[in-house]
């Protein structure tokens, strides 16, 4: 009865189940390791990676030791605030009417005999740091004042060479044409390249004003460059105040005062008046397109000059770069022979660039001068 009772039919199916589960079990564990042992290759020839299956757990890296902590520097102190004057003893103290005085506590009872008396430390006064004085404006350096003989009429032909920084040569012309009526004038200045039949302006300066005393006094002056719109400078001298057109700045006015376009004429005024007045420093303001600045032209010495209008003696001013305020070199030859006219300009730019205009025909009006 007991063999037959335990191989009854439940329980064969029972231990069948099992049997077959463990089976199962075994097959899939050993598919599971020939598939892990076995990678398969792509057709071409790259390896297929299991992410499923592990060989071993990657070693975690060695970390670097954190850098030496740096010393963190100490704050440094404000500097400390400016003293300020106390007031003196002897100042008469402000006084407060009675009725407009303050109502304060009422004054206290006399304490009663043996009864110690506590007095309150006096407030220390600490005197607040005075506010920084606003800083002054800019102040123009005075130039000197000339005794001046301003030139007669006259027109000028120029000649233009030119050399860019990169090396580059280019020639051109100019024409000048200075008007002395007498107690005032107008200059203007055209330089370009001629054409067969037109000329192409490069730079166009205009300059107008009065002659007086103290020479050339403008009133306007313009500046035109080609590809570039014109600028203007107004030169108040009711108002003691020099205006832009290309900046809302201002500079003070100074007696002497010039534009870039008079500059060349007013060293003529002054030579004709007495040439050892260009003996030293010779310093002009000049109004430019935004600012006026002084100009210090120092006399370089007499030397000859080979124009097409034969050989002239001149006197040489230089007005040399100045840190801090202009970078480039004018030149200008003077004919004392010839009313002192400028006979010759060259501007040498910082970058290297020179341009020299060479008079080759004047035109005086006035053949008797001034």
């Amino acid at each position: 009865m007991m063999p037959a009772s335990f191989f009854s039919s439940p329980r064969r199916r029972t231990v069948i189940f099992v049997a077959v589960i463990g089976a199962l079990h075994l097959v899939a564990l050993e598919w599971l390791t020939s598939r892990a042992s076995m990678v398969p290759l792509k057709a071409d020839g790259t390896q297929v990676v299991s992410l499923a299956l592990l060989a071993e757990a990657p070693k975690p890296e060695p970390v670097p030791p954190p850098p030496p902590e740096l010393p963190v520097p100490k704050p440094r102190l404000p500097p400390p605030p400016p003293l300020t004057d106390l007031p003196s003893s002897e100042a008469p103290l402000a006084t407060m009417p009675a009725s407009d005085a303050p109502e304060g506590p009422a004054t206290p009872a006399p304490p009663a005999p043996g009864t110690p008396v506590v007095t309150a430390p006096a407030p220390v006064a600490v005197a607040s740091p005075a506010p920084a004085p606003a800083a002054p404006p800019p102040v123009v350096e005075q130039a000197r004042h000339y005794k001046t003989n301003a030139p007669a009429s006259a027109q000028f032909d120029l000649h233009v060479d030119r050399r860019d920084a990169d090396g580059t040569k280019w020639q051109g012309v100019a024409a000048m044409a200075w008007d002395n009526k007498g107690d005032s004038y107008q200059l203007k200045l055209e330089v370009g390249l001629s054409m067969l039949i037109t000329r192409i302006n490069l730079l166009v300066l205009s300059s107008e004003g009065l002659i007086d005393a103290t020479g050339i006094v403008p009133v306007t002056a313009t500046e035109k460059r080609k590809g570039r719109a014109q600028t203007a400078t107004h030169f108040n001298r009711d108002g003691k105040v020099i205006t832009f057109s290309a900046t809302t700045a201002t500079a003070p006015w100074q007696v002497g005062v010039q534009d870039k376009a008079s500059v060349p004429f007013q060293l003529a005024a002054i030579g004709r008046a007495d040439v050892n007045q260009l003996v030293g420093n010779i310093d002009i303001l000049v109004g430019e397109e935004k600012e006026a600045t002084v100009f210090r032209f120092q006399l370089v010495g007499e030397e000859e000059l080979d124009t097409k209008m034969g050989r002239l003696v001149t006197w040489h001013l230089r007005r040399p770069p100045k840190p801090g305020t202009y970078s480039s070199q004018l030149d200008i030859w003077l004919a004392p022979s010839m009313q002192w006219y400028p006979v010759q300009i060259r501007n040498t730019e910082a970058s290297g660039a020179l341009t020299t205009q060479t008079v080759t025909k004047i035109s005086v009006n006035d053949a008797t001068g001034k």
